[in-house]
């Protein structure tokens, strides 16, 4: 229905998502050019996701994240409103309310979301309500990267070769300087009644600290990063030890900063080099990520490759939780997952060694994994964590090849050389000495004396032998093989 069918008071929806900001938001942007009255709208839909409905660490920065944007928007003028529910029943029904000329959105990828925002459209044009979409979310679009036979990419550099030439030209949007707030009299949940944050207890005590959600704090952290460790990025990104990484992550997952804003920050403020392009491979594997997803969307739930149907995966519930509570006996593993859980974050290179060591060494399903880290990140991520995870198991595109299984010792050794890292997550191994950090069941009896460590008792053995574990591996993987 066009605008000027409609009375000059009539509202228009902006309805946010995963796109929590002002700037090169280009939802909001066109809702607010167009001239009517803007009702700002978030709902928290629990139901159309099913299982994959936000998980603990990713609902505590929902908080914050929607906090700041209202804040934000109140400063342009305009008031956020929440709601709880059905997305597509609060959507339309909102906008058959309000007799909403147009409803406003960027598009998100999830396959649960795609299938919902179609019956939105449909529904709301039946109403006589124009429902216009955005590319908020990604660099380009998954349908218009194509190789030459016209189907989707399903290996990561070519893919980025293919992507890269569209990227560098991008000049992210500016943020609206006001909102024509169209809210009066519209009801909105207060963001308290939600209960997004733990409590009894407060597992999150460790997240504040380390973490700033919202807007600003994304666009702090991408500058710090281009200014101080984005020059050697090459060679730091892998030192869990080293604050050489962005931790952009969560922020880009729900939106308070786009890909394109990122992709264009760095190129005008990196010097051209190794660092630079090595971070700009990173964006690349996400928009990677979101290509699979969109073309395969079976892909947080099922094998990309479909011999992986046969693997001979040995759940064992306690050895499973010996690996998310980070008491395997393998210390760089350990202090992974403890700065997940005290943290909601944890760092690249570990999330490699962690999956490897759970679908590898203990042969449990890489699904096990993705729920656990859905639950305990903050930046939990259908498509990048149903791509990582199915890359380190062998399953996935491009996937690392079964025989690649990580040595936790001598990935420790490499990567986290002194120590620091596990010594920061694993308290109790403090006073070991770096020859034995990574490897205390090698230590001797005097040297574990003088550290006031007992194996077993102030930290755990190992719970496999990795040459053993290793061995099994291979021969699960052979049986694949040979079936094949």
């Amino acid at each position: 229905m066009s605008t000027s069918s409609h009375s000059a008071g009539s509202p228009v929806i902006c309805w946010f998502r995963q796109d929590l900001r002002l700037a090169d938001n280009p939802a909001l942007l066109a809702a607010t050019q167009s001239g009517a009255p803007v009702i700002c709208l978030y709902v928290l839909d629990d139901k159309t996701p099913g299982k994959w409905a936000r998980g603990g660490a990713s609902r505590w920065w929902l908080h914050h994240s929607l906090a700041a944007l209202s804040a934000s928007l109140e400063e342009l003028g305009a008031r956020l409103v929440l709601r709880r529910g059905d997305a597509f029943e609060i959507v339309t029904g909102l906008a058959s309310e309000l007799g909403a000329q147009r409803v406003f959105w960027n598009r998100c990828y999830e396959p649960f979301a795609r299938e919902r925002d179609t019956s939105i459209k449909t529904r709301l044009k039946q109403a006589g309500c124009e429902a216009e979409t955005f590319n908020g979310a990604l660099l380009i679009e998954p349908w218009n990267l194509k190789t030459k036979d016209g189907g989707p990419y399903r290996v990561y550099s070519p893919y980025f070769r293919a992507l890269a030439p569209h990227c560098d030209d991008i000049a992210p949007l500016p943020a609206p300087s006001s909102v024509t707030d169209g809210s009066q009299g519209v009801h909105s949940d207060a963001l308290s009644s939600w209960s997004l944050l733990p409590s009894s207890p407060d597992w999150a005590t460790g997240f504040g600290p380390v973490w700033t959600p919202g807007e600003d704090g994304a666009r702090a952290r991408l500058e710090t990063f281009c200014e101080d460790a984005a020059r050697d990025y090459a060679d730091t990104r892998n030192l869990p030890g080293t604050d050489g990484t962005s931790r952009l992550s969560p922020h880009l997952h729900f939106g308070e900063i786009s890909p394109r804003q990122i992709w264009h920050h760095a190129v005008s403020h990196v010097p051209a080099g190794k660092g630079r392009e090595t971070f700009l491979k990173e964006i690349g594997w996400r928009e990677f990520s979101y290509n699979l997803l969109f073309h395969f969307d079976d892909l947080p739930e099922s094998n990309y490759q479909a011999k992986f149907n046969g693997f001979p995966w040995n759940f064992d519930e306690t050895v499973f939780k010996n690996w998310t509570r980070g008491q395997t006996g393998y210390p760089i593993v350990d202090a992974g997952m403890r700065q997940l859980w005290q943290t909601g974050w944890m760092h690249n290179r570990v999330r490699m060694i962690v999956a490897s060591f759970l679908t590898k060494h203990l042969l449990i399903d890489w699904r096990r994994g993705e729920e656990w880290f859905w639950d305990t990140l903050v930046d939990a991520d259908l498509a990048n964590n149903a791509a990582s995870w199915q890359w380190v198991a062998g399953s996935g595109a491009d996937a690392a090849p079964y025989f690649r299984i990580f040595n936790p010792v001598t990935q420790g050794e490499k990567f986290d050389e002194a120590g620091h890292y596990v010594r920061e997550w694993v308290p109790e191994l403090t006073n070991l000495p770096e020859k034995y950090i990574h490897a205390p069941w090698t230590a001797p009896a005097d040297v574990l004396a003088r550290a006031g460590i007992t194996l077993g008792r102030d930290y755990p053995k190992p719970i496999v032998d990795h040459a053993r574990a290793r061995e099994r591996a291979l021969a699960a993987f052979s049986s694949l093989k040979d079936a094949a």
